[in-house]
């Protein structure tokens, strides 16, 4: 069968609000990121499924021969998501060559690829085609790389197979679908990240359909409808830190000073609630100095909260040191021990202000971007809509 040639995009996501103190029942504010994974979906006529993630470095081609041989028995419907079929996912992980031990980035990438590509095609003529992946995230930093990745992939593969359509007009140069699209997309993204993590939240998949901002509290996730697009820097610190030891972490220090912590942790609730409301009205009356204020103080509150926790860093001291000799105010996202931090930009920031304490960061040895939390979630995009650069890379493959 011919599919159809696709272009969409994903963004990334950041947690605002609310990193550990979720783990135990607590309110968490999720943001998209506006440093977005794409990705471009081709037929070709080759008799083959290419794939291409030049991030990672790995470039694969399988024969529609041998992949029609992994999936005889599937015979779902495409636009009613499946259970995660495990036995697929095991005939894959021989097929590919995986090993027990063997869970890196590219086999992880490529697992979750083959089994969208097969769950949404198998039951059919499979298609011959191309998949090229270009992302301005980095891989591994908390920042939901994978998920925008499973965004990308399940919204491309609905698309072509039919069970969702296109919803670009001729004239456009974006477009998103519908809820009950997005529905889909997000719960066939979920199964890609169940394939990369094994037991994700749901939340990083979420952001990258919906975008904007998400609370999630106890297991629930729900998508905020109107936040305001928020200038930040990202700062990676690049040092290396385990999520499970941190959160393991936070845990001991809550069973030894019960009577201490968990007062910290309703603090660190009020402050997503707060935040949330702050944002609300931000969309709804005019912006005011006193708006950035407030959010410039949960920050720093926020970030004291964190290091009291035991997950702060140096580098992460760092980070908020230099800033705020810029009057700019920082905390960690995510797991925190090195990662990631992000900065609010008022809009009124000079942009010499921004540039040299970008160049500062960069000096402390970090990576920094420019970007913005609170965008758009997945959007199909003609190739006018997508920066030359990205194209070109894209058009490589």
């Amino acid at each position: 069968m011919q599919v159809m040639d696709i272009l969409v995009s994903a963004p990334g996501k950041a947690i605002l609000h609310g990193e550990h103190a979720v783990v135990h029942g607590k309110v968490a504010l999720a943001v998209s990121l506006n440093l977005r994974t794409y990705l471009r979906l081709k037929a070709t006529s080759t008799g083959k499924v290419c794939v291409s993630l030049p991030n990672i470095e790995t470039y694969l081609c399988w024969d529609l021969s041998d992949l029609k041989k992994l999936d005889p028995y599937f015979s779902g419907k495409k636009d009613e998501v499946q259970r995660l079929d495990t036995e697929l996912v095991t005939r894959l992980r021989e097929f590919v060559g995986i090993t027990n031990g063997n869970l890196d980035t590219s086999n992880m990438a490529t697992l979750s690829c083959l089994y969208l590509y097969l769950s949404l095609f198998g039951s059919r003529e499979l298609p011959s085609l191309t998949v090229s992946v270009w992302s301005e995230l980095p891989t591994g930093a908390g920042l939901g790389s994978s998920a925008a990745y499973s965004v990308c992939l399940a919204a491309a593969l609905l698309c072509a197979s039919g069970a969702i359509p296109a919803p670009l007009k001729e004239w456009d140069h974006s477009a998103r679908w519908c809820q009950e699209d997005l529905e889909l997309i997000n719960s066939w993204a979920f199964q890609g990240e169940m394939i990369i993590h094994g037991n994700p939240s749901g939340v990083d998949n979420a952001v990258g359909t919906w975008g904007g901002m998400l609370r999630f509290l106890a297991g629930k996730i729900i998508p905020l409808s109107r936040v305001p697009l928020l200038r930040i820097l990202l700062t990676n610190t690049k040092v290396p830190r385990s999520t499970k030891v941190l959160v393991a972490r936070v845990k001991d220090k809550i069973n030894k000073f019960p009577s201490i912590m968990t007062p910290v942790l309703d603090s660190v609730d009020a402050i997503s609630c707060t935040c949330e409301k702050v944002l609300s009205e931000m969309t709804c009356e005019p912006i005011t100095g006193e708006h950035y204020n407030i959010l410039e103080e949960l920050i720093d509150i926020n970030q004291h909260h964190l290091n009291v926790m035991g997950v702060g860093h140096p580098a992460l001291d760092t980070l908020c040191r230099v800033t705020l000799a810029k009057g700019l105010h920082s905390k960690l996202t995510g797991a925190g021990g090195g990662g990631c931090g992000i900065t609010l930009l008022r809009p009124e920031t000079d942009s010499f202000i921004v540039q040299s304490t970008v160049q500062d960061l960069r000096d402390c040895g970090f990576d920094c971007w420019e970007t913005s939390i609170g965008g758009l979630g997945v959007q199909q995009h003609s190739p006018l809509s997508v920066k030359e650069e990205i194209l070109e890379i894209l058009n490589r493959y």
